[in-house]
């Protein structure tokens, strides 16, 4: 649980953006989701090794134009 104290003088609106970016930080939405649906060890590796080499083709396209 997420705990943020609104300092004295300080806005709600401030107070909440402080909040939102702490909750963003901690990747809690994205526990969450990837919680939500199991997935085989196997799988999951798969899925970065795809991803890594889309990246590498991505960086490598941008560096040849």
């Amino acid at each position: 649980m997420l705990i943020i104290e609104v300092k004295d003088n300080e806005s709600i609106d401030k107070a909440l953006k402080r909040y939102k970016r702490k909750y963003q930080s901690v990747g809690i939405l994205k526990k969450l989701r990837d919680r939500k649906h199991f997935t085989k060890p196997s799988v999951q590796r798969r899925n970065e090794v795809m991803k890594a080499v889309y990246k590498q083709h991505k960086i490598s396209e941008m560096e040849v134009d």
